[in-house]
């Protein structure tokens, strides 16, 4: 990627794994920008319901993404596992195989399915496909971030990565075109799309909050820092970190969070 802005547009979105996929969240936010100017906020669409769902969000990227315009997405969410979840249930260190096998065993896009419902053994298997909420990607251990299995604490995006990992899939299954950062590779082909794991806490105190709430800004927050890091011609190096040798084998299948080094 050259010196120039790479990305025509910025998607921030912050995320929830409660409820079910057909359910309008509070914590669903998603903001938008173009090079010329920050974030605001894209409504749902209309419908008698006030708040995104997961279902919406994804069916809307994949609109977002099908179109001729280069687009950033940041959302709030794991995007992979630990190392220790693949060599457990012996599964190949292979991001598209187990975005497959998780949906397979975790079916969080059925239509009527609560990530508790299969937690608890009432759909799907996830007891065959659990991880322990000490197990942390390395970089989760660099950001200072929770486990993707750490549930049911203040925090916790535990339940959000269990909800957003089919979407993933959903949007990779329909829009083949899309560069799954760093899945697809570290570097970005010019005018592709690419979708990111993001965290807000790294930027949300870096800009005024005004009158948004923290689900607002966070998305907001999320939409901007990758609009001013992408004109400012600071993006590549976040697309590009300096690894160690074992962190980048592991994040090839891990994932990495954009913006940390």
């Amino acid at each position: 990627m050259s010196g120039l802005p790479a990305f025509d547009r910025y998607i921030g979105i912050d995320y929830s794994g409660a409820e079910t996929p057909k359910s309008s969240l509070k914590g669903l936010r998603v903001y938008m920008a173009d090079r010329n100017g920050p974030p605001t906020e894209v409504p749902p669409p209309p419908s008698p319901r006030k708040y995104w769902t997961r279902r919406e969000i994804a069916e809307w990227l994949v609109e977002r993404l099908s179109e001729k315009q280069p687009s950033l997405v940041g959302i709030d969410h794991g995007f992979s596992f630990p190392l220790r979840y693949f060599n457990q249930h012996r599964l190949p260190h292979d991001w598209p195989a187990f975005l497959d096998d998780f949906q397979r065993h975790w079916p969080t896009d059925d239509e009527y399915t609560y990530v508790d419902f299969v937690r608890d053994g009432l759909r799907g298997n996830g007891a065959a496909r659990c991880g322990n909420a000490r197990w942390r990607r390395v970089t989760e251990v660099r950001a200072g971030a929770k486990s993707v299995f750490h549930f049911d604490v203040p925090g916790s995006v535990a339940k959000s990565t269990h909800a957003g990992l089919p979407w993933l899939r959903f949007i990779r299954l329909h829009v083949p075109s899309v560069h799954f950062w760093p899945f697809d590779g570290w570097d970005v082909p010019r005018e592709r799309s690419v979708v990111a794991e993001v965290y807000p806490s790294l930027w949300s105190r870096a800009f005024a909050q005004g009158n948004r709430n923290e689900h607002q800004h966070d998305a907001f927050s999320v939409a901007e820092w990758m609009r001013r890091s992408d004109i400012g011609a600071t993006l590549t190096e976040f697309l590009a970190p300096a690894l160690a040798p074992a962190e980048h084998k592991a994040a090839h299948v891990e994932g990495w969070i954009l913006g940390i080094k």
